[in-house]
Parts: structure tokens; sequence; C-alpha cells
């Protein structure tokens, strides 16, 4: 069985904040910011206990944001995000019946990868935009490109320590179809409920 193209189901969605939610309501008003500034598919991780219901809140009140889950790390993790409406799932690495469980559900899926080795594994397991994690930690600007020659046929997801400064070079490799940053949702921000200014963030990066 092949796995579902998830290029093709973030495709024009070049940027994709990645988001830790406290709660519904500021999952909501983040993803509104976000898509008022442009802004159209964000990555919600499972890092709190509040994030399975931040995404439903995201998918009922904010439908024209494609959301997803990030921090995958169990099955029982991705179908509980699909159910509460997630469109895509990412995880940091590459597990065997992760990439099965997302094969089956017919969920759009980034597993993570940072070896060439995985790639190859994720390649079989029939994904096609996977995931580099932790980029800026693995100089994966330069491991990307080197990708190129070896895997024709694989586009990237860079995340992990990228601004947006680093956003632009990632961009301009040809296999990045697209990547993943915190800096559109800062902490002091979200805290401060300043949604007017990651807006701004979001209109600059929908430039990108």
């Amino acid at each position: 069985m092949s796995a579902v193209d998830a290029e093709a189901a973030l495709r024009g969605h070049r940027v994709i904040p990645v988001y830790t939610p406290v709660s519904e309501d500021e999952a909501v008003a983040v993803a509104r910011a976000l898509s008022r500034g442009g802004i159209g598919a964000i990555e919600v991780t499972l890092r709190t206990p509040k994030a399975i219901d931040a995404i439903a809140a995201i998918a009922r009140d904010v439908p024209e944001m494609i959301v997803g889950a990030g921090t995958v790390l169990e099955v029982a993790q991705l179908h509980d995000a699909q159910r509460a409406g997630a469109k895509f799932a990412v995880s940091p690495g590459s597990l065997d019946d992760l990439l099965a469980a997302a094969r089956d559900s017919g969920m759009p899926y980034l597993p993570g990868v940072a070896t060439g080795s995985e790639v190859m594994k994720s390649l079989q397991a029939g994904f096609r935009l996977l995931k580099v994690f932790p980029a800026e930690a693995i100089n994966a600007r330069a491991l990307i490109a080197a990708w190129q020659g070896p895997f024709p046929q694989v586009r990237f997801c860079p995340t992990g320590g990228i601004d947006a400064e680093r956003a632009r070079d990632y961009l301009a490799l040809p296999n990045v179809a697209c990547l993943g940053g915190s800096w559109l949702t800062p902490k002091g921000m979200l805290e401060r409920g300043d949604w007017a200014h990651i807006e701004v963030l979001a209109r600059a990066a929908a430039r990108l």
C-alpha cells in the first residue's frame, strides 16, 4: 500500500508554524492570527495535555487552517490526532509501527530523518516528504543539498532551530518543499496574548 502524499496535502504552504498549546482558546487565537497573516497550515505539538483538544478546537473554529499534529511518538497519538481533526502528522524520527500506521490510516505523514539510512527506510515505506530534524543542530542545509544526488525523488521539511533569516536559505534549496519553525509563535507573545504581533510575523513569513 502506498503512503498518502503529504506534499500534496501541504502544497502551497511553505512555512508551517510549530506551536505548543496551553489551552484551546489560545490555540484558536493563534490559528486565527496566523491565518489573517497569510499562513495556511500549523503543526500543533503533542507536548502538553491540551494538545489534542487544541487540534480539535482549531479544526472546528478555524476550518480554513490545515492543522497537523507534531511530536507524534506513538501509534495511539497518531490515531487520537486524526480523530481530533488533524490533517497531517509529523514525527521527530522514524519507527516501523508509525510508518505502517500512518500508511494504513490514510493520514498524510512526515517521518523524521537525520541520516541516509532513515531516508531509505522512509522511502521503502512509501513516504516522499520527510521532516529533517533537528535541522540547525545537524547542519541540515548542507545535508539536504547533498541528499539531492542519491535521493532525487524525496522532498524535505527541515525543522528545528530555524528562524526567519535561516528560512530563506532553506527554502532556496530545490528539494525543500516546506519548513517548520517556532519563531512565528514566540513564548513571550503567547503569554501576552499579542495576536497582532503574531499576525505581523505571519505576514513576513508568508512573503518568504
